[in-house]
């Protein structure tokens, strides 16, 4: 599917969800200007933001026992070394509550990956948080890296992309109805919800390995 094609695809899918559409938005990358991720980094990336988010969790409940058993478990998949900056300091017991909170909602940008992957059907409608017992589950029934890889399936540059370019398209209607025009439809957009899955799709062809370092332009 070429850029345009792709844009045409998104707005329909926004009319009939009744979503605003700005039809000057600009079009993104073509497959061939894209380098996806390599399914296991894709996969690394997916073990260490849950097992976070679950830190995260424990944090923000007042609750440290459990702590030490999703860091050992990190140690177990091999993702230990692939923690991004807010989710070392969470591990390292050097977290500020903001850091807390922004790990929490990286169950979100995870469930994007889990979709990346083959596990997830489907991400099209984004007016709830994931089902978090099957984000749990999709990792904890593994026995463990090479486990879990061996159960996904990485969707093509082009799918990656026709997802992406809906969730751009979701994240200025919910940008201008926040920010500049409460006119603006949003259907039944969550809005944190848009925010941070496109942040993990975006990740999916981004030069930087920090996710939080990505900058989501409306």
């Amino acid at each position: 599917m070429t850029p345009s094609e792709r844009k045409e695809s998104s707005e329909k899918i926004l009319r009939e969800k009744g979503i605003g559409i700005n039809p000057n938005l600009p079009l993104i990358e073509d497959a061939s200007q894209v380098k996806l991720r390599s399914l296991d980094d894709i996969c690394k990336r997916a073990i260490a933001a849950l097992l976070s988010t679950q830190i995260g969790i424990e944090l923000s409940e007042n609750n440290t026992d459990q702590i030490g058993g999703f860091t050992n478990l990190m140690q177990h998949f091999g993702v230990a070394d692939c923690l991004n900056a807010k989710e070392q300091r969470l591990v390292s017991g050097k977290s500020s509550q903001q850091d807390t909170i922004d790990v929490v909602w990286e169950y979100e940008c995870y469930w994007s990956l889990l979709w990346a992957l083959g596990i997830v059907e489907d991400i099209t409608d984004a007016n709830a948080i994931c089902d978090c017992t099957a984000a749990i589950r999709a990792v904890s029934q593994c026995e463990g890296f090479d486990d879990f890889k061996s159960r996904c399936t990485l969707r093509s540059t082009d799918e990656i992309l026709d997802m992406l370019d809906l969730y751009y398209r979701y994240h200025w209607a919910v940008v201008q109805n926040e920010h500049i025009d409460k006119s603006c439809p949003v259907g039944d957009l969550n809005g944190d919800v848009v925010f941070e899955r496109r942040r993990g799709l975006e990740w999916l062809i981004s030069d930087k390995d920090d996710w939080h370092d990505i900058e989501l332009h409306t």
